[in-house]
């Protein structure tokens, strides 16, 4: 599995459930990577997402832990073990971490390569990743 994310000084990736910053570069190189991939997310990223759905081009994987939740075009899983035997059937370095910040956290050690875009100012973030270097 692959951790992807952009991440400012303090490693905020996050403000109000959206992006800290639009940098189209970084959405050119999110898509070059992700697209034709499988990509894991929390309950948060996909309602964060234009249209509150799944990537197009993507398979994706969302772990909530609300049992009666559905995503359109998602495979929704509810604990770590249902998404580790759904991630069993992909290779892993097609496998994609997208966020939010609880599922970096928990999952960063997972995770044979991590693509972090560094943004070198605060920008007032309210969700955090660890500092993984």
């Amino acid at each position: 599995m692959n951790m992807i994310v952009a991440a400012d000084a303090k490693w905020g990736i996050g403000r109000d459930n959206g992006l800290l910053a639009s940098l189209p570069s970084d959405m050119k190189y999110f898509r070059e990577h992700t697209v034709g991939k499988v990509v894991v997310m929390g309950r948060k990223t996909l309602e964060s997402l234009p249209g509150k759905k799944g990537l197009p081009k993507r398979t994706n994987i969302v772990l909530s832990a609300n049992p009666d939740f559905e995503a359109p075009d998602c495979k929704v899983v509810h604990s770590e073990y249902e998404l580790f035997d759904e991630l069993s059937g992909y290779d892993p370095d097609d496998i994609y971490l997208i966020g939010g910040a609880s599922l970096y956290n928990r999952f960063y050690k997972y995770c044979s390569r991590l693509y972090i875009t560094r943004m070198e100012e605060d920008l007032g973030a309210d969700a955090f990743i660890a500092d993984i270097e």
